[in-house]
C-alpha cells in the first residue's frame, strides 16, 4: 500500500501528502480503534480515481480482519469537497476511435469503482460518512455505501451526468430508484443541487452535525462503551449491542445542526406529478415549456433552484435522459450487484458511443461549454432510437469474460441473506 498506516505514519511527511487516501486510527477510551480514511487529492476536489479505490477496498479488507477496529470514518481532505465525482480525464483519453470495444481502460476503471461500492454495502463493520461539501458522482456511489452518513449545513450532492453523456453510475440507479414520490428521477434527469435536508429525506443520510464539529463526532466515537459490543451480532447489524446499534446511538447524541430548507420536500408534489406525466416523451415537453411548468406549479417554476435544473436538462445529453429513464424503471426490482453489473454494461457502451466523450470535451477538457450531441431526445425516443438505448444493457464482454460475472450467481453477496 502506498497509503500511509499505522504502520508506515513515521514515514516522510512527503509520501503522506502525495497519497491519495491517507490512513490512520484514533484508539477509543476502552481499548479499541476508529479506523479514518481521507481521500487526499483536494485540489482535484478529491476525485475517485482507480488507485483510490485499489487503497480503499485493500484497507477495507485489512480493518475487516482486525477485531480491534470496531468502525471506520470516511471524509474527504480540504474544506470544499468530500469528492466531486470520478477521475475522468485518463477515461477520457482512452476513448479513441481506435479502442477496442470493451474498452480496457473503461473496464479497469469502472470494474474497480463498482468492486468497492459492493465491499462497502455488504461490509460488516459501521461505514461512516463525514458528508461535508461537495459531493456528487462517484463520491454519491461512496455516501450510498456507507451506513451511517453525516452530512452538514456545506453538503452540495448532485447526480449532473446528463451535462456529460454518461448516466448517473456509481449505483446511482439503485439509490435513485429508493428516494420518494419519484424526486429521484428529477434528479437524476436534471442534474439539480441539492443539500444536507435533501439527502435526509432521500435516504441518503441519518445525521445532520455542523461542519465545525468534526472533531466532535471522532470524540463522540471515542468515548462510546464498545466493550459492550456482541461479536456474534455482526450478521444482525443492527442487534441492540452490534457495532452498528453503538455507533447510531453515539451519533444520535450529537447536537443536530440546523440545514437549508429542503426543495425536495417543499416541491415534492409538482416533482411527482412530472415524473408520472407519462413516457420520457411527456415528461420533456412539460420540462421544455416554461408554461407547461408555471400550469403545473407557479412556485416552483419561479423558484431559482427549479430553473437551474430545467437549463441544464435543456442542455444536457438527451441519450443520458433516456438511458436515465430506462435504467430508473429497470432495476426497481434488482439488488445492488445485479444494479452494479447492468451499470457496468451501460458505462463501458458510454465509453465507445461519442456522447459521453464529447460531454467531457466540452465541460471538462476545451471547456467551451457548447457540447454538439449525437441524438436529440426524439431521436431516441423512435424506434431506431431506442434500439440504439437499448443495446446499451447487453453484456459487451464475451461469454464468461465480464469482470463481474460472479455477482449474478451463487457467489452473490446479497444470497446470503435469503438463503
Amino acid at each position: 500500500m502506498t497509503a500511509a498506516t499505522d504502520d508506515t505514519q513515521n514515514s516522510s511527511n512527503n509520501t503522506e501528502q502525495e497519497a491519495s487516501v491517507l490512513f490512520n486510527t484514533e484508539p477509543t477510551d476502552c481499548g479499541h480503534l476508529i479506523g479514518i480514511m481521507t481521500l487526499n487529492t483536494p485540489k482535484s476536489l478529491n476525485a475517485l480515481s482507480v488507485d483510490m479505490c485499489q487503497l480503499l477496498a485493500a484497507q477495507l479488507e485489512e480493518w475487516q480482519a482486525d477485531d480491534q477496529v470496531v468502525a471506520i470514518v470516511l471524509k474527504g481532505a480540504g474544506d470544499k469537497a468530500f469528492c466531486a465525482g470520478g477521475d475522468i480525464r485518463k477515461l477520457y483519453d482512452s476513448m479513441s476511435t481506435s479502442a477496442p470495444i470493451p474498452n480496457p481502460y473503461a473496464t479497469e476503471f469502472f470494474s474497480h469503482e463498482y468492486r468497492l461500492y459492493r465491499q462497502m454495502h455488504f461490509y460488516s463493520k459501521p461505514l461512516i460518512l463525514w458528508g461535508d461539501g461537495i459531493i456528487m458522482g462517484g463520491g454519491m456511489g461512496l455516501m450510498a455505501g456507507c451506513s451511517h452518513r453525516i452530512v452538514t449545513e456545506r453538503t452540495r450532492f448532485a447526480m449532473p451526468e446528463i451535462t456529460i453523456g454518461l448516466f448517473p453510475d456509481a449505483s446511482g440507479s439503485w439509490f435513485l430508484q429508493r428516494m420518494p414520490a419519484k424526486t429521484g428521477l428529477f434528479l437524476g434527469l436534471t442534474g439539480a443541487m441539492c443539500n444536507g435536508n435533501d439527502a435526509l429525506l432521500a435516504n441518503l443520510a441519518e445525521y445532520a452535525v455542523a461542519s465545525h464539529d468534526y472533531d466532535a463526532v471522532i470524540q463522540r466515537l471515542k468515548q462510546s462503551d464498545w466493550q459492550t459490543l456482541d461479536s456474534a451480532s455482526s450478521s444482525n447489524k443492527f442487534h441492540h449491542n452490534s457495532a452498528h446499534s453503538i455507533g447510531s446511538r453515539a451519533l444520535a447524541e450529537l447536537p443536530v445542526a440546523e440545514l437549508s430548507d429542503s426543495k425536495l420536500a417543499t416541491y415534492w408534489q409538482p416533482i411527482q406529478k412530472l415524473m408520472n406525466s407519462g413516457s420520457l416523451a411527456d415528461i420533456d415537453a412539460l420540462l421544455q415549456s416554461d408554461e407547461a411548468l408555471v400550469q403545473l406549479n407557479k412556485d416552483f417554476s419561479e423558484d431559482s433552484w427549479t430553473q437551474r435544473a430545467v437549463a441544464t436538462y435543456r442542455h444536457g445529453c438527451p441519450v443520458t435522459a433516456a438511458l436515465t429513464y430506462a435504467l430508473y424503471h429497470k432495476v426497481a426490482d434488482l439488488s445492488i450487484e445485479q444494479v452494479l453489473y447492468l451499470e457496468t454494461n451501460v458505462a463501458v457502451h458510454c465509453a465507445a458511443n461519442p456522447d459521453f466523450k464529447e460531454g467531457v470535451r466540452a465541460l471538462l477538457i476545451d471547456k467551451d461549454k457548447d457540447p454538439q450531441w449525437s441524438r436529440s431526445l426524439a431521436d431516441c425516443v423512435s424506434v431506431e432510437g431506442q434500439a440504439y438505448i437499448d443495446k446499451h444493457f447487453a453484456n459487451p464482454y464475451p461469454k464468461g469474460e465480464h469482470p463481474l460475472e460472479d455477482w449474478l450467481g451463487e457467489e452473490a453477496l446479497g444470497s446470503q441473506y435469503v438463503r
